[in-house]
């Protein structure tokens, strides 16, 4: 067990207000105890540890010179808020990240008035704050509204529409930029007295003037990595006013986000004197203050749990691959075949396992940033060139681009490939991270052809069929996770599109499945056999277009149907029924369920549990057989609708 660091300043906090006793000088201490105590956390329950590292003296600043939660403070994106989480009263808790019944990985609203507005996917801090800025216009009791947007989430293009209609507003607001992609070196203390000076008694442009001054003295590698960071928001090179400044808000920066002195100075500056909307520009380190992060080349966005002293983490033994990294695997393997293949990725090279390709063919991989409606469109146009694109982004990410998907790509019945990671529930992410809603989403769509893999060996024949497929746009999901285990193809062929397969042959229930919770509908079947209730197991592979041959031929040959998908209700269950009383064969009798997700979100907790509260688990796949077979209840039985 990892010894907790010793933290005597930081045990004294209970609040954010507890913050406001101490000097300056604390505040630094506080921090640093602040990082220590992230650390050891995250070691035990992995999560995010890089950017909320990042943050650190950023939040203990925050928190000291703004009156939370009266001031509402929105994290954009949510995993940086771990060491927010230990500042406002839930340190007790913080070694239950993510687990069941545990703190969110996210900010929450239900689980905190610290967490005014809940943020797991990016980019909707500024939008969030004007919101709450604007009510406290209209006569709401809200305090200032500060937005910490970070972590790339200002690449998309929902925090530069929310920032045109702040600056439109005019309403006193604050954005803070937390800009982790380039280093600066702490100032020399001169500087720095200047600049508190500065801040005590100068206006804006004195803030700015000082900014632009701490630029001149840094060394030069340094420095030219800090005007990079200028040149995100400048919009001349001469130092011509910024992209925030044509837009209405005051710009101040960059700055220096761990420099606990700069930080409360210019904190303190703009709270006190700003009338209307202003953005700061805070360039901090992602990991800072841990080696092991700093060195890695994610900086350790997403760690599992680890060995403080060595960074090493603990990973989960097994012997099946990842279907992450088989889709990279086998895509990267078409590619060689291919040079008109081409890969799209939103913000995730390496969660969608594109930087498998990345590494041996860089040109063809383009990671768009935060910005799923714009790597949608952007695929739409390769596909009208003549390239094969494959969109690689996770289900839940995926719902941010549906306007593209169907404007773009399905009404232009355009050959771009979707490769959709994280289908169906995903564990510590929780709720905010679900795939849930794709296949009703894309299955509905003119044009499309859905596919979903019942284990990685079906995942590398996906591939496959999706890289010949130029009659129109072709998706294929997969879950989070290693696979089954089994036999692995050398090359992956392309499926007969539309069509199914039996697995194994039964006289009493068919159960078909579409996706990757045929290991749990092959492990009913067991159960039933051992019951003396023989099973049929059929994998869908489609969603659109239906095996209607197959599906007919369940019906016909047994005494009853069940349906089995890790997606919500209106998915592959409903096209099956559709086509059913379209047919008329509704009319034979038999009795039909269809197993999805239930008609609500669900909590983090391991896959296994989630899926178990949702009445999908190999029991409750059995138990709904008897009850349908018996046609009476069961205790306990799960009744999907």
């Amino acid at each position: 067990m990892t010894d907790r660091p010793k933290t005597p300043l930081l045990d004294r906090v209970k609040s954010p207000a507890d913050l406001k006793s101490l000097s300056d000088r604390e505040l630094r201490q506080v921090a640093d105890e602040l990082r220590a105590e992230t650390i050891s956390a995250v070691s035990v329950t992995g999560g995010h540890l890089g950017a909320g590292l990042g943050v650190v003296e950023l939040t203990v600043a925050i928190h000291a010179v703004f009156d939370t939660p009266r001031d509402k403070l929105i994290w954009d994106v949510g995993h940086q808020c771990y060491p927010h989480k230990i500042l406002t009263g839930r340190r007790d808790r913080i070694r239950t990240l993510r687990t069941e019944g545990g703190l969110s990985g996210f900010t929450k609203r239900s689980e905190s008035p610290y967490d005014p507005f809940g943020a797991a996917h990016s980019s909707t801090s500024i939008s969030a704050a004007l919101g709450f800025a604007q009510g406290r216009e209209m006569g709401m009791p809200v305090g200032d509204c500060v937005a910490v947007i970070g972590d790339g989430a200002i690449t998309a293009g929902m925090a530069y529409e929310a920032l045109n209609h702040a600056g439109h507003l005019k309403n006193r607001l604050f954005v803070i930029l937390n800009d982790n992609d380039m280093s600066i070196a702490p100032p020399v203390g001169a500087l720095q007295t200047h600049f508190n000076r500065l801040a005590e008694k100068g206006p804006f442009a004195a803030l700015k003037a000082a900014a632009e001054g701490f630029e001149a003295h840094l060394p030069g590698p340094v420095r030219d990595g800090a005007r990079r960071a200028r040149a995100i928001v400048t919009g001349l090179p001469g130092g011509g006013a910024s992209l925030f400044e044509h837009v209405g808000f005051d710009y101040v920066g960059p700055i220096d986000g761990h420099d606990m002195g700069q930080l409360l100075a210019t904190l303190r500056a703009v709270r006190a004197r700003a009338t209307g909307p202003v953005l700061i520009h805070c360039v901090t380190v992602k990991g800072k203050g841990y080696a092991p992060a700093e060195r890695a080349d994610d900086r350790y966005h997403g760690v599992s749990k680890f060995d403080i002293a060595t960074g090493q983490q603990v990973k989960a033994g097994s012997n099946a691959p990842s279907y992450t990294s088989v889709f990279g695997q086998r895509l990267t393997a078409e590619a060689a075949r291919d040079p008109r293949i081409v890969a799209i990725t939103a913000a995730m090279p390496g969660g969608t396992g594109l930087d498998i390709m990345a590494k041996r063919f860089p040109a063809r991989v383009y990671d768009v940033g935060i910005a799923e409606q714009h790597g949608v469109t952007f695929a739409a146009g390769l596909a009208a060139a003549g390239m094969r694109p494959f969109c690689a982004i996770y289900s839940s990410f995926l719902q941010r681009g549906y306007d593209q998907i169907v404007h773009d790509v399905a009404l232009q019945n355009l050959p771009v490939r979707f490769a959709i990671d994280r289908a169906g529930l995903v564990g510590q992410d929780g709720a905010t991270h679900a795939g849930a809603f794709d296949i009703g989403f894309l299955a509905n769509l003119p044009n499309f052809t859905v596919m979903a893999a019942g284990d990685e060996a079906d995942l590398c024949h996906m591939v496959a069929t999706a890289a010949v497929h130029d009659s129109g746009p072709i998706a294929f999901r997969y879950p989070r996770g290693e696979g089954r285990g089994v036999e692995m193809p050398e090359v992956g062929q392309p499926l007969e599109i539309g069509k199914g397969r039996i697995l194994c042959d039964g006289t009493d229930v068919a159960l078909l499945s579409f996706g990757a919770h045929l290991s749990e509908v092959l492990a009913a079947a067991d159960l039933l056999a051992a019951q003396g209730i023989s099973a049929t197991v059929a994998d869908a592979r489609f969603a659109k277009p239906l095996d209607t041959d197959l599906i007919e031929r369940l019906i016909h040959g047994h005494s009853a149907l069940v349906t089995v998908e890790q997606g919500s209700t209106g998915g592959f269950g409903a096209l099956v029924l559709h086509h059913l009383a379209a047919a008329g064969l509704l009319e034979l009798g038999r009795p039909i369920r269809t197993l999805t997700l239930p008609d609500r979100f669900i909590d983090q907790a391991s896959p296994a549990q989630m899926y178990a509260w949702a009445g999908m688990s190999a029991a409750d796949i059995a138990r709904t057989v008897r009850h349908m077979l018996d046609r009476r209840p069961v205790a306990g039985s799960v009744q999907p609708t």
